[in-house]
């Protein structure tokens, strides 16, 4: 259909496309980039792949979209794709080197890969969220796309899938281990991050939105700050061990006391204030963060 995006139900399917002979192994390939012949302008609307792609991508000139933003990759860097995504390309054209790495989940579904590949987070994250690397870190990658390459050029024998799905884990705790490292040297991203997401949830518990919408959600916050939700609280974690849920529950018991102390506003009309539709919730959260329930906070406060 008009305007809907490409979707490769298999690897041959993706390879065809980029003009490339059809992949050693049906369910398992890596694509060099700089082979590919394509024209961008055939996948405007998007691609959606039913494999995962883990792209390991240098010189990149073209853009590719990712909600209401465009993102450079000019630097280079690893995204990663779930089966499902929509993959955007735009621009005249889309010019970079590396590979991608397509890996069907039908390869890995008798090991235990099939449900650990659902605790990396960041197959979630969203396309300005890539990871960008060291100059050592890049060998280390490409050391493993090589292991994985030259075992698929080998002969087929009964150790080849062990070996590979060996292999793909460690570019997977690899690549963990290295948005870690980024989470934790981008201090200056990161705190600016952070200062934009206490003035969100500062600005939404100062307005009507409470009220009007209930308590702010972990998705509204991110797409405040055009974070993908998952990365946002990887992000958090990183930094100050909480996730983002609980860092909003930390603001909202905040502005609780606030209201408390202020004297103004009964309990209940605090809870509803804060989005709460019953107090209840709002006295249960409350006690569970301070070891005090609303009412005995502000007779502790009135004695102070």
């Amino acid at each position: 259909m008009k305007n809907q995006p490409k979707i490769f139900n298999s690897i041959s399917e993706l390879h065809k496309a980029m003009g490339q002979p059809k992949p050693m192994h049906p369910l398992i390939s890596i694509l060099n980039y700089g082979e590919a012949i394509f024209d961008p302008k055939d996948f405007e609307n998007g691609i959606v792949l039913d494999f995962y792609k883990i792209s390991f991508k240098t010189n990149f000139t073209g853009k590719l979209k990712y909600g209401h933003g465009f993102y450079d990759f000019e630097e280079g860097g690893m995204s990663f794709v779930s089966p499902g995504q929509i993959l955007k390309m735009q621009e005249e054209e889309a010019d970079y080197s590396g590979m991608s790495l397509n890996i069907h989940p039908d390869f890995f579904r008798p090991y235990s890969l099939n449900e650990n590949i659902k605790k990396y987070g960041f197959f979630s994250y969203s396309a300005a969220e890539a990871l960008y690397l060291s100059e050592k870190e890049k060998e280390t990658i490409l050391g493993v796309f090589s292991n994985i390459q030259n075992e698929l050029n080998e002969r087929i024998d009964h150790f080849s899938q062990d070996v590979i799905i060996s292999q793909i884990e460690l570019l997977l705790n690899y690549s963990n281990r290295f948005y870690n490292r980024q989470f934790i040297t981008r201090k200056a991203v990161n705190n600016d991050v952070l200062s934009k997401l206490e003035n969100v949830i500062n600005d939404y518990f100062n307005s009507e939105k409470p009220l009007e919408n209930g308590l702010p959600t972990v998705q509204y916050v991110a797409d405040e700050l055009q974070l993908s939700s998952r990365y946002l609280s990887d992000l958090l974690r990183s930094t100050s061990g909480q996730n983002t849920q609980q860092f909003i529950h930390d603001k909202l018991i905040e502005k609780a006391k606030e209201y408390i102390a202020k004297g103004i506003l009964s309990v209940s009309e605090i809870a509803y204030k804060l989005g709460f539709e019953h107090p209840q919730s709002f006295n249960k959260l409350f006690k569970k963060k301070t070891n005090s329930s609303p009412i005995a906070f502000k007779k502790s406060f009135t004695k102070n």
